[in-house]
């Protein structure tokens, strides 16, 4: 894959995945509207956490890290691809019918585990009830990001990024359909979130089809490849476990203080736009992208792919960590503040969604390091950090909550992000200079930051201006909308001026992609 076509890839990912992560801040300001931060809000929280972290602890987390590299590798070999992924989908579909067998059976012990200040009041039982509705999500989304890695390994990227869409969509029109039927909008929330789940399942599978790989169940068997597989995935599937083990231990403390569930999980919808976007993006099209130049040992290519992919990802991230930091207030008032979500839940949410900010880069960069990890199909390294990041979270979040309250968590989150950083990039010197970004990265780097300065404070000058409509009823949201366009061309005047960047050259990836 040339560079110009690995930028394609991420724009490709990148686009579909923005248009997602739009529709679930539309479909979290349609929740804090119609049922806002408190008792059902906390339970729903909760509850479709657990299918998401079993997800990213057994599919993405898996299956990107061993999968992905194997199957490249056999598609670009003298292997059996389509076979080797039939192996792999039936034991998947295996683990994951006994697993949700299981939680469905001791669901009141995953609640007490994952959110034990629930236990005592009625947020505990609420959570039992809508965990057993839409834990069965992860057997349909795990087998989804299966099909994905198929196609993400085989240049095929739109249709992988492209199915989640499907779950924002499913579920605005499930809330908006109760709300004119007057009927209660958590009952058909819930309900239509594995029926979303099978939707993703049928895209991905479809399209896996149309490109001629038929990929069929079979009885599951602990072939060599199986064993090699596990035996890589097992250690990227406790890593992803850590990192889902800290958001954990956030809601755990969380849960202990009236509606932080809710408003953390409205700060981390809204930080997680713009980390969907660049940081996944670049990872899905990074990894294949460097399993390939591994194997065909081109060194050259493999740290041009990978300086391109962290500038990329820094360009447009950076800038988005300044405006998180520097005008939360607006962005989440203007988004969240209606119905059940009132002035005070504003000020909360906007609170951690700056904290958040100071740790976007970080959890960005993670999404371009870890590649070089897992192309080599090390994903011993990688865990053995998370464990020390997820250490230090465990630390924080619960050390420090009787001085910085609720919102500790945020706090703990952050600074293991660049706990993990560190750790990735330190650990990555014995690689060479396939692990060490080039010259041209260091000089736009700092210029980067530079211009996401001066966009910062333009945009802050500006809210000071426009604060008085902000704080008005419909002219607020052309004034918000008004804001972040200022702030994105005062971006990229910037960034063209100070040569963080050139417009010249996305154009130029743009043209060639349309060829």
């Amino acid at each position: 894959m040339k560079p110009i076509k690995l930028i394609s890839g991420v724009l490709t990912v990148g686009f579909w995945t923005l248009m997602s992560r739009v529709l679930g801040v539309v479909r979290e300001v349609l929740i804090l509207g119609l049922i806002g931060p408190g008792p059902v809000m906390d339970a729903f929280v909760a509850a479709f956490r657990l299918p998401n972290m079993f997800r990213r602890f057994f599919a993405e987390g898996a299956f990107n890290a061993a999968f992905v590299p194997m199957f490249s590798k056999k598609y670009e070999g003298d292997d059996d691809p389509i076979d080797f992924a039939r192996e792999a989908l039936s034991g998947l579909a295996f683990v994951l019918m006994i697993l949700t067998g299981l939680a469905l059976i001791f669901m009141p012990a995953l609640v007490w585990a994952t959110a034990g200040g629930f236990a005592g009041d009625d947020r505990f039982d609420l959570t039992v009830g809508f965990g057993r509705v839409v834990f069965p999500y992860i057997f349909l989304i795990s087998l989804a990001a299966l099909f994905s890695g198929v196609l993400n390994a085989t240049g095929r990227f739109a249709a992988a990024a492209a199915a989640p869409v499907f779950l924002n969509i499913f579920v605005i029109i499930a809330m908006v359909a109760a709300l004119k039927l007057k009927a209660e909008v958590i009952t058909w929330l819930i309900w239509t979130v594995p029926l979303a789940g099978l939707a993703q399942l049928a895209i991905v599978w479809v399209a896996t089809e149309r490109a001629g790989l038929r990929i069929r169940p079979k009885r599951p068997r602990l072939t060599p490849d199986m064993k090699l597989l596990i035996v890589t995935a097992v250690p990227a599937a406790l890593a992803g476990g850590v990192m889902q083990i800290n958001l954990l231990v956030g809601q755990w403390v969380a849960s202990g203080f009236d509606r932080a569930v809710g408003w953390l999980y409205a700060a981390d919808r809204l930080y997680q736009l713009p980390l969907g976007v660049v940081g996944i993006a670049v990872g899905i099209v990074l990894l294949p992208d460097l399993s390939r130049r591994l194997k065909a040992e081109d060194h050259e290519g493999s740290r041009n792919a990978f300086s391109r992919a962290g500038e990329l990802s820094l360009a447009l991230t950076i800038p988005c960590a300044v405006a998180l930091v520097v005008i939360p207030l607006p962005l989440v008032s203007v988004l969240f503040e209606r119905g059940a979500t009132v002035a005070s839940d504003s000020a909360a949410i906007a609170l951690a969604v700056a904290i958040y900010g100071l740790g976007l880069p970080a959890f960005v960069l993670q999404k371009v390091l870890q590649p070089l990890y897992f192309a080599r199909q090390d994903t011993k390294t990688p865990f053995r950090y998370a464990v020390y990041a997820m250490i230090l979270n465990a630390a924080i979040a619960t050390g420090l909550t009787p001085w910085f309250s609720w919102y500790t968590p945020a706090i703990a989150a952050t600074a293991a992000g660049w706990l993990m950083v560190a750790q990735l990039a330190f650990g990555a010197r014995k690689m060479g200079d396939v692990a060490r970004f080039d010259a041209r990265f260091g000089q736009r780097l700092w210029r980067i930051c530079l211009a996401s300065a001066l966009m910062g404070a333009v945009i802050y000058g500006l809210y000071i201006l426009m604060m008085p409509v902000l704080n008005l009823d419909y002219w607020r949201y052309p004034a918000l909308v008004c804001l972040i366009t200022l702030g994105i061309l005062s971006y990229g005047l910037a960034g063209q001026l100070t040569g963080a960047f050139s417009l010249a050259e996305l154009k130029g990836v743009v043209r060639r992609r349309r060829n």
